[in-house]
């Protein structure tokens, strides 16, 4: 067999002074019934230079030649980079580990607005994590729990490292930190927790995930935060502030051309009883020069 392979003459152009024989990457040996008088198939994989031919020896064996390629596409294998060797496959970040339908990563101001209107009379926990907090690290694996547990409800994740300019003009500066939203009520509460003080979650979630039907529209952010994300330069996010409503002056009842507190005012004015009259003799019975009254 030794001897087959080294009789081969491979293409003129690779045995140039610029290119050496290509090196055999694998070789295979197969037992087939497809073959009779226990013929033995062999395969070598050859560089992609090359066409994939079949040659056969004395012995009855046949060499076929092909192209290489990889064995399995399915399986997981590190890459080869033209500078640094192989590659290793980046592994998954544990914010994304998890995740069920119900969850959605935040993008921007302008996403965070829009996913808290859209959502309608859905009840929308924001929760605020940084990469590199350990107590949100902890909490996400039970966060994607509730999630699955409540696929009515719907959970936005804010990176802080991403975000922190959005999140500074929310006034998020503790994480972990929850916010929850629905429908024309606006923001519910707001609160941080961690791992071991869990049940503060659960409670605003027993408390507010009760099914409720919203009298006006959804309102989602307060106008102070869309006027706060709208005043940062760094947000591409534009927001028109709505005017400010006036309140009408009530106007005063009038009573035969006086008005109530004009007539309230006379009447208490008519009502005062008299001064009592200045004491003139003492109790001794004598009279005072003080007090004496002259006529």
């Amino acid at each position: 067999m030794a001897d087959a392979v080294s009789n081969i003459s491979f293409a003129p152009s690779l045995r140039s002074s610029n290119h050496l024989p290509p090196p055999i990457s694998a070789l295979k040996s197969l037992n087939s019934s497809s073959y009779p008088l226990n013929c033995q198939r062999l395969s070598v994989k050859l560089p992609s230079t090359l066409r994939p031919f079949s040659i056969s020896d004395s012995n009855s064996q046949i060499i076929e030649f092909t192209e290489a390629r990889d064995i399995s596409r399915n399986s997981v294998s590190p890459t080869r980079s033209s500078t640094s060797g192989f590659r290793v496959p980046k592994a998954q970040k544990w914010w994304d580990k998890g995740l069920q339908p119900n969850m959605k990563d935040v993008t921007g101001a302008q996403d965070f607005v829009d996913s808290l209107l859209s959502a309608g009379d859905k009840l929308v926990i924001v929760i605020f994590f940084s990469p590199g907090c350990g107590g949100c690290k902890a909490l996400h694996p039970k966060m994607c729990q509730f999630a699955e547990m409540y696929p009515d409800i719907q959970f936005l994740q804010v990176n802080y490292e991403e975000h922190k300019s959005m999140c500074y003009s929310l006034g998020v500066h503790v994480l972990p930190f929850f916010r929850f939203y629905r429908g024309a009520q606006g923001r519910l509460c707001s609160f941080s927790c961690t791992n071991a003080t869990i049940k503060k979650f659960k409670d605003a979630l027993a408390k507010h995930n009760t099914e409720r039907c919203s009298l006006g529209p959804t309102q989602g952010l307060e106008e102070k935060d869309l006027v706060a994300l709208a005043a940062n330069r760094e947000l591409s996010f534009n927001y028109t502030p709505k005017p400010a409503e006036e309140v009408p002056m009530p106007i005063p009842a009038t009573v035969g051309g006086l008005g109530i507190s004009e007539l309230d005012k006379s009447r208490s004015d008519s009502e005062q009883p008299p001064l009592p009259l200045p004491s003139t003799f003492l109790k001794s019975g004598h009279v005072s020069k003080e007090n004496a009254y002259v006529g």
